[in-house]
C-alpha cells in the first residue's frame, strides 16, 4: 500500500467499534480516513508492513506510517474532523497515562457494554471506497 496515513483500523467484531466507524463516515464530510478491520488482510499487511507486531487493546490510526493508539489516535481523530470535535480535544491537558487508563478501561469492557458481532461488519456500497481491501 503507497500511502498509509489516516487510516483507522479498528475491531470489525466490537459493537461499539462498528458504531465509532458509522459515525465517522457521517461526520468525516472531507472523507479525511479510511477504513480497515484489524482482523482482515489488509488490516494485518499494514501492520506488518509497519513491523507492529503487538497491539494494545485500542482503536489504531496510521498517519505517514506512524502508528496512534488509544488517546492520541482518538485526539488526532477529533483534530482532524475539526469543528465541534476540537472541543473534545480539551482532555489533551490530562496527562496521557491518565487518558488511556479511561480509554483502557471502556475497551477491556466494549464486548460487555456494547456487544459483539459474529463476523466484521461489510461496507454498504455507498462507503466501500473508504474502505481497505
Amino acid at each position: 500500500m503507497n500511502n498509509k496515513s489516516n487510516i483507522i483500523l479498528f475491531d470489525g467484531v466490537c459493537n461499539l467499534c462498528n458504531g465509532f466507524v458509522q459515525f465517522m463516515l457521517k461526520h468525516d464530510k472531507q472523507q479525511v480516513f479510511k477504513f480497515a478491520s484489524i482482523q482482515s488482510t489488509a488490516g494485518n499487511q499494514l501492520l506488518n508492513d509497519l513491523q507492529v507486531h503487538h497491539l494494545p487493546d485500542s482503536i489504531v490510526v496510521i498517519v505517514d506510517d506512524q502508528v496512534l493508539v488509544k488517546s492520541k489516535a482518538v485526539l488526532y481523530i477529533c483534530k482532524e474532523l475539526g469543528g465541534v470535535f476540537n472541543l473534545l480535544r480539551i482532555v489533551a491537558i490530562l496527562p496521557v497515562f491518565i487518558r488511556d487508563y479511561l480509554y483502557d478501561q471502556i475497551a477491556k469492557r466494549r464486548y460487555i457494554l456494547f456487544g459483539k458481532k459474529e463476523s466484521c461488519m461489510l461496507p454498504n456500497p455507498k462507503h466501500k471506497k473508504r474502505f481497505i481491501e
